[in-house]
């Protein structure tokens, strides 16, 4: 199950892609999307596991990223106010739509088996018959490296889950699915060092507040 070629996305990296692979196929005369589109696209409350609150500032900065790495590219069209986004996922691993829906809905929601992909794939490919979807997901794992993985089945089910590697490798801990790669905690320190940034900018506006604030009472001294 190594990954290593694979540059490994953080959550929101994912997310991100995932919110413009998905809105590409659901809403065609919305893409390629505007920033705001992809913050609420992102922070949706159905169909997305897990939940996310994800600032515009943080979207902006992700794509950027994703940008750099030749996963999303940046339209600015003619007479336009704002600037677009689309992702890249198709031509980046060369995938027909099948196999990007599979891979989306894995990115959207977790660990899925075969029938829960072929019940949530909806707009983005109507799969006939699970064989369908399973044939997308061997598809998946054969690449090279591998885009996507079967997991053990777990004990008491009868079907196998499938996992996105895009994230890094998959390990099962009590029965919750874990990514075994340093992106989460690289995700959380981005969001700390954030946070401590922000903080810092507060005190430095308090402070001249404060000062502002001293001037002026000293004029009616």
């Amino acid at each position: 199950m190594t990954n290593e070629m694979v540059a490994v996305l953080d959550p929101v990296e994912l997310r991100v892609l995932a919110v413009l692979a998905e809105k590409e196929g659901l809403t065609p005369d919305n893409y390629p999307m505007s920033l705001n589109a992809i913050v609420n696209g992102c922070n949706q409350l159905s169909s997305r596991d897990p939940v996310m609150q994800i600032s515009e500032a943080v979207v902006l900065d992700t794509l950027q990223r994703l940008a750099e790495r030749k996963l999303v590219n940046a339209i600015s069209q003619a007479g336009a106010r704002v600037v677009k986004y689309e992702h890249r996922m198709r031509i980046k691993w060369t995938l027909e739509q099948d196999k990007l829906a599979v891979l989306t809905i894995l990115m959207l929601r977790g660990l899925q088996t075969a029938g829960e992909i072929r019940t949530r794939s909806g707009r983005l490919h109507e799969f006939k018959t699970v064989a369908d979807v399973e044939t997308a997901l061997q598809f998946l794992i054969d690449k090279y490296p591998p885009l996507v993985v079967k997991l053990e089945r777990a004990p008491g089910t009868k079907e196998s889950r499938y996992g996105q590697l895009l994230g890094g490798e998959i390990t099962i801990v009590a029965g919750s699915e874990q990514t075994s790669s340093s992106a989460s905690n690289l995700t959380q320190g981005g969001r700390i060092t954030q946070l401590e940034e922000e903080v810092a900018a507060l005190r430095g506006e308090m402070e001249e507040l404060k000062g502002q604030f001293e001037a002026f009472r000293q004029q009616f001294q």
